[in-house]
């Protein structure tokens, strides 16, 4: 049993807070496209998604391997049980008062079974093998180069999230050219705003880690 000082404890339910809420900002607003780089899109979700993965690494950095797979348990959890409410809450009629909003609510809540079984299975393959990789440049590197281990995990864990994603919801949606550029211009997107968020990384190791709780670093 992992045990943690009444400190310790608080600090990763803020932790865990900011990353259920960051994952939820992205699988729900980033429904909305922006105009980007030479004619592309990009969703805004890609300003909370990255904080998903970096906020695994940071906690895994700090408290340990096992800390940070029950955080991606978490949100595999809440992310299962939040598509099982909007269908149950889309599965219900609408009284006479509220028919005012059923077009718009049907229409963003409204997520197919496939890319609800996309998300979902994207995003536990991907989290999973992103604390996987993450533990792996840990023991290559030692306790050293953050930014670099953090980095090599995304890379790859990223890629993995995108491609399970697209290909899964809109394989035959659109032409094999078209899906591989969309996966392309998407993951160089998250890669980016994870490698500026490292920063952040920094700041939220100094904030989770104390001298009487190395002992979870190791």
């Amino acid at each position: 049993m992992i045990s943690f000082t009444p400190k310790a404890f608080k600090k990763i339910l803020i932790a865990l807070a900011i990353y259920l809420t960051s994952l939820f900002a992205a699988n729900t607003l980033g429904l909305k496209i922006m105009p980007f780089m030479f004619g592309s899109h990009l969703s805004v979700g890609v300003f909370s998604f990255p904080v998903v993965f970096l906020m695994t690494d940071v906690v895994g950095e700090v408290y340990g391997e096992r800390v940070a797979k029950l955080f991606v348990l978490a949100g595999f959890i809440s992310t299962a049980l939040f598509i099982a409410y909007s269908f149950l809450s889309l599965a219900m009629p609408w009284a006479a008062a509220g028919e005012w909003a059923k077009q718009e609510y049907n229409q963003i809540f409204g997520i197919s079974t496939r890319i609800a079984i996309a998300s979902l299975a994207a995003f536990l393959i991907a989290e999973y093998q992103d604390v996987f990789s993450f533990f792996f440049f840990r023991k290559k590197f030692g306790g050293k180069f953050f930014w670099l281990r953090s980095l090599l995990s995304n890379l790859w864990s990223q890629l993995l999230d995108t491609v399970i994603f697209m290909v899964i919801a809109f394989a035959g949606v659109y032409e094999t050219r078209t899906l591989l550029n969309i996966i392309l211009s998407w993951w160089l997107y998250k890669v980016a705003m994870g490698a500026l968020y490292t920063p952040l990384s920094y700041v939220s190791i100094h904030f989770l880690r104390e001298k009487n709780e190395e002992k979870f670093a190791a």
